[in-house]
């Protein structure tokens, strides 16, 4: 049994998670898991820099969880960055305020890595569970990562994840670039969906997603769509983790949010705060997904690139690292 610490850096949420791994058993006990939206990715995809109230923002909650690794005694702790530290001039500014909080300078991974460690984070469950290939496809804020592959045990070689590919349409990126009204307009929303559709040609192309059999959609895009479509007067987490929403609800959530002011989405159940301004364009990039691939439902999963990080630092899924 190993304590870890993961933390996944992205461009609209920064969270943690503390759990104990048991590598004989291929169990994943959280003891904390917590999350915080940052929006470090605020304004990246117009300027290339990381903002400096984004920075700001981003070093108060890695005081608060560094403080939280400490109490709860973590053997190790590794911090991924993603998409919006990649595309950032002053990525080195941001290592280093990092570095001097955690200890430990964050990996600024690949969109490859990136996918290979959602994969593992949401397959290591679904080793015995039938159903794949799967799908993963991690709804970020600034890049949408997928992965194809067979799911594997932790431990077993990781070659499960044949085919990886990431995209920069996630929600903050799209919600920035194109959807800027309150609702946004016809004309905001077909730009979006021509963008997205865009960048899913670009997947079509590269990996064989139509080989696979499940979707997995991973991330708070994806999992606060759920909430919606199951009706949920609040986030259950436990009830989220592992339904299963049909296309044509989350079509119709998508058309729902999208047509919405952001007061209304705001007094919804299950939405948090961070997520206001950026769900309509995470639920649309999952929509256009399930169109333009031809699956019936998405398999929701509350476990990502943020277990695959805890299953990196004990030695598994090397594949992530």
């Amino acid at each position: 049994m190993t304590r870890v610490a993961a933390v996944d850096c992205g461009t609209n949420s920064l969270r943690l998670l503390i759990a104990d791994v048991d590598i004989a058993r291929a169990e994943l006990t959280d003891v904390v898991r917590r999350m915080e939206v940052v929006r470090l990715g605020q304004g990246v995809d117009q300027t290339g820099r990381l903002a400096p109230e984004a920075l700001a923002r981003t070093a108060g909650v890695l005081r608060d969880y560094a403080e939280v690794i400490t109490a709860c005694a973590a053997r190790t702790v590794r911090m991924v960055a993603t998409s919006a530290t990649r595309d950032a001039s002053n990525a080195a500014e941001f290592s280093g305020q990092v570095k001097e909080i955690l200890g430990v300078a964050p990996d600024v991974v690949t969109g490859a890595q990136e996918a290979a460690l959602s994969f593992a984070g949401a397959t290591a469950e679904l080793a015995t569970a039938g159903g794949g290939p799967y799908l993963v496809t991690d709804i970020g804020g600034g890049s949408t990562e997928f992965v194809i592959g067979a799911a594997a045990r932790p431990g077993e070689p990781a070659e499960r994840a044949v085919h990886g590919i990431s995209v920069n349409i996630g929600c903050v990126r799209m919600t920035e670039r194109h959807l800027r009204g309150d609702p946004p307009s016809r004309p905001e929303v077909l730009a979006a969906t021509a963008d997205i559709d865009a960048a899913l040609d670009q997947v079509s192309g590269a990996i064989p997603v139509r080989q696979a059999r499940t979707l997995i959609g991973l991330a708070g895009s994806v999992t606060t769509v759920a909430g919606i479509a199951m009706g949920l007067p609040g986030y259950d987490a436990d009830r989220i983790h592992h339904a299963r929403i049909s296309a044509a609800d989350v079509h119709a959530v998508t058309e729902d949010l999208l047509a919405q002011t952001r007061a209304q989405r705001a007094a919804i159940g299950v939405m948090h705060p961070g997520r206001v301004d950026v769900i309509g364009a995470g639920a649309l990039v999952l929509d256009r997904i399930m169109q333009q691939f031809g699956f019936s439902q998405v398999l929701v999963s509350e476990h990502d690139i943020l277990d695959g990080i805890a299953w990196s630092l004990a030695g598994t899924h090397p594949a992530g690292q």
